[in-house]
């Protein structure tokens, strides 16, 4: 038995508004608190408190496979808590467990501090939208804001696909399906495959690995389906370079006209400080695809100018850049100057701005 409850440990964890939780042999329990690592005063752990804790996590199926075990992914509740998204892991011969916290309530996109497009963005009727940024950014929290904002307003079929399944979403005007790799389906592209026999209006892919994946996600787009999925890019334009790099150069092109042709937008973000010091806020470039921006996909040569085009459609259609964003927040007083200058792309024309010297670009 280990020496700290891993549920009391967790609850703790949750109580404090910890993200993640980090356990490993030879140090006591850290948390990841508004992004910040914290070292807890609780005592050092053993090789023998992380095994029991990887025994009680592990479902009863897979503890015949504990010998076995160098890398795992799962979930782990703790009813009326929350849910854990974890990683097991062998490092040094030894386990780890890296623990992400998912809330039992799904946040709504205001709550989240997310731009106002999104709640438009999450009822389109068909194609392809992409959520991007580095890990831990919160693109599963944005998609299930999204997916929760379309199961309050319309009714359809939604199946998710997720390696682990994260936030759990209750039928209200919509069906959901929500299928896990490894105990639902083999892998993405097998259970995105099935699920274009499975009577879908909505499909979320947790995550696109892998060209099949790819292709697969981008047939389904163009046979009328709406779907989710996410990339590790930072913005529109390294998102689309990204999936064009997926393929062979001699299929590069028939994918450009592919990919224009359902790509609906690209919402991409990173997580800052709030200047407040009470957790973090979401910095967020949202690209909606227009003709022009369109045509840029479709051009490698002119792919270079879709920020440009992002930055003149915010009136219009609701797109922004980050530099815009970072605008908006520093000016509602979420985020600092500095912070803000720090994460610009282009911090030179944000101090300008800042200092009411230049307007262009930034567009309220």
């Amino acid at each position: 038995m280990a020496k700290i409850d891993l549920k009391a440990l967790l609850t703790q964890a949750f109580k404090l508004g910890a993200s993640d939780v980090h356990l490993r042999a030879k140090l006591p329990p850290y948390f990841r608190i508004n992004g910040k690592l914290v070292r807890t005063d609780l005592p050092i752990l053993e090789v023998s408190d992380i095994h029991a804790y990887v025994k009680e996590i592990l479902p009863v199926d897979k503890k015949k496979d504990l010998p076995y075990i160098k890398n795992l992914d799962l979930a782990y509740s703790i009813p009326g808590v929350c849910r854990f998204r974890v990683n097991i892991f062998k490092q040094r011969g030894t386990f780890a467990i890296v623990m992400r916290a998912i809330p039992s309530e799904i946040p709504t996109i205001d709550k989240l501090n997310l731009p106002s497009v999104l709640k438009k963005i999450a009822l389109y009727q068909r194609g392809l939208v992409l959520v991007t940024g580095a890990t831990g950014s919160g693109k599963s929290t944005t998609l299930a804001a999204m997916l929760e904002e379309l199961n309050n307003h319309d009714s359809r079929v939604v199946i998710t696909i997720e390696d682990p399944i994260e936030y759990l979403h209750r039928d209200k005007k919509c069906i959901f399906y929500q299928r896990e790799v490894g105990d639902d389906a083999d892998d993405f592209f097998t259970a995105l495959r099935a699920a274009l026999r499975e009577d879908p209006d909505v499909i979320l892919v947790g995550e696109m690995r892998d060209p099949e994946t790819v292709r697969t996600a981008l047939d389904a787009a163009e046979t009328g389906h709406m779907v989710f999925s996410t990339l590790h890019t930072l913005d529109a334009k390294e998102t689309i370079n990204r999936i064009i790099s997926f393929f062979p150069p001699h299929h590069q092109q028939a994918i450009r006209f592919q990919l224009a042709s359902v790509l609906k937008a690209t919402i991409s973000q990173r997580l800052l400080p709030r200047a407040d010091g009470k957790g973090r806020v979401p910095a967020v470039e949202v690209m909606i695809v227009t003709d022009a921006i369109r045509e840029r996909i479709m051009n490698p040569e002119m792919t270079d100018e879709i920020p440009e085009f992002i930055e003149k459609g915010r009136e219009i259609y609701g797109s922004q850049t980050f530099d815009q964003s970072l605008y908006e927040l520093w000016r509602k007083g979420l985020i600092t100057k500095e912070d803000a200058l720090k994460y610009a792309t282009r911090p030179d024309d944000l101090r300008l701005k800042m200092e009411g010297i230049f307007s262009g670009g930034f567009e309220a």
